[in-house]
């Protein structure tokens, strides 16, 4: 079993940076692959960002794309989303996902893991 634990959100103007981080419970995560999602007030849980084992592949939903960067460690192992440019409608519930890979493409579905999440919300 996986525990990951986010932290880092909080209360930021729109135009502002914050840095979420996923702490994994156990160092098998360094072979997972990782992502972020995130679920706004009446919306479903959407994807966010993915980066493979090495941290040598990444993919980001269009909305975010050019703002925010994923990034991993896995000596730690824990793994980032740095968020600059935010804006009001980035506000949500942020979780972090892990899941065995599968396949070339870097996947936006199918992840076993799930941190329990951590609020971000952009005043405008």
């Amino acid at each position: 079993q996986v525990q990951l634990v986010e932290s880092g959100g909080g209360l930021v103007q729109a135009g502002g940076s914050l840095r979420l981080s996923c702490a994994a419970s156990r160092r098998t995560v360094s072979a997972f692959t990782m992502g972020w999602f995130r679920q706004a007030p009446g919306k479903e849980r959407e994807f966010v960002a993915a980066i493979n084992w090495s941290g040598g592949s990444t993919i980001y939903a269009d909305s975010v794309k050019g703002r925010f960067t994923i990034s991993r460690d896995n000596a730690k192992p824990t793994f980032y989303l740095q968020m600059n440019s935010l804006k009001p409608e980035d506000t949500a519930v942020y979780y972090c996902a892990a899941r065995r890979p599968s396949g070339l493409r870097l996947p936006t579905t199918g992840y076993d893991y799930w941190g329990q999440g951590t609020q971000v919300t952009v005043s405008s």
